[in-house]
This record gives structure tokens, C-alpha cells and sequence, in this order.
């Protein structure tokens, strides 16, 4: 089943204690954010008000007991879009949203997919799916066992730093 709209939007706010994302691309290619990355990238510093819509829903989500998390897996150097990211992150961070960062500049990957996914609840899985350019094609349900990617999230969560840290080690 693929989610759009507003059946995203409530499948997503449906979990119960947690969300989790693992991000795997160095570039995506969103049309709303092409004019906020290029005020970004002629050096306009990316305000709150920019984010606003997504750490509205992040302090909802921590007001209510519900956990919100990420993983992005890079490699260094940086891309102009993980740089606007980093910027929105700093902003994620300051709403609740524990996002993480792992390396893998000079390290092997640990056995994490190359598959963009969404993990609710721990058993409730949706893949995101994209184009080689980073334009989103879909989100799907998946239907089969949620163990794999609730394994993944462990894993990724237990080789990454937060963000914090590591914009304060790596700039």
C-alpha cells in the first residue's frame, strides 16, 4: 500500500510511543526545499520559522510521551543538502527529535541497509523510497516482519553519535 497526504500524515501520527527514521542518501531532492536551499547556500541562515511545521509536530509528539528519533548514514565531505539538513537539525534537536549521525568516512558500514525507512512502534514499518537523483517515489507499508529494521534501528542507534556531538567534533 503506498501513503500519500493525508493517510501519511495519519499513519505517521498513529504510533503509540516511538518513531524512527534511517536515512541513507546524501542528496534529496525535494521542490519545496529547492528555494530554501538556495537562500541557504547564498549564506541566509535557516531560521526556526523554517522548520516550524516539523518541530510543531516533534513537541507534540514529546508532549504526549512519544519518542521521535533518526539515523543518517555519510559519508564526509558534506554535500550542499546535508549541510542545509545539518542546518535543520540543529532545530529538530532544540523541538526533542534525538538525531544521530553516523560516519562511515574510512569505516565500513555494519550491515545497515541502503533502504530508507520509517520504523513505528517498533513492529509498523514504511519504506521510502527514491529515485537515483533523490526524488522521493513512494512510501510503502511493509507488510513483512518489522524484526529486520527494529534490529537495524539498534544497530544504527548503537554505532552513531548525536548530532550535537558530532557537529562539535566535525564542524
Amino acid at each position: 500500500m503506498l501513503l500519500d497526504g493525508d493517510a501519511w500524515r495519519a499513519y505517521f501520527d498513529a504510533m503509540e510511543y516511538d518513531a524512527w527514521r534511517l536515512e541513507t542518501l546524501a542528496v534529496y531532492t525535494m521542490p519545496q526545499e529547492e528555494e530554501g536551499i538556495r537562500r541557504f547556500l547564498a549564506g541566509e541562515p535557516l531560521t526556526a520559522a523554517a522548520t516550524a511545521a516539523w518541530t510543531a509536530r516533534v513537541r507534540g509528539y514529546r508532549e504526549t510521551g512519544r519518542r521521535i528519533g533518526r539515523v543518517h548514514v555519510l559519508t564526509r565531505p558534506l554535500t550542499d543538502y546535508l549541510r542545509y539538513e545539518f542546518a535543520h537539525y540543529h532545530h529538530n534537536v532544540e523541538a526533542g527529535e534525538d538525531v544521530r549521525i553516523l560516519d562511515l568516512t574510512g569505516r565500513p558500514n555494519p550491515g545497515l541497509p541502503d533502504q530508507d525507512f520509517w520504523l513505528f512502534d517498533d513492529r509498523r514499518t514504511v519504506l521510502m523510497d527514491y529515485r537515483p537523483d533523490g526524488t522521493q517515489a513512494g512510501r510503502r507499508i511493509h507488510d513483512g516482519d518489522a524484526a529486520p529494521y527494529s534490529a537495524w534501528k539498534r544497530l544504527a542507534i548503537a554505532e552513531s553519535v548525536p548530532f550535537p556531538e558530532y557537529v562539535k567534533d566535525h564542524g
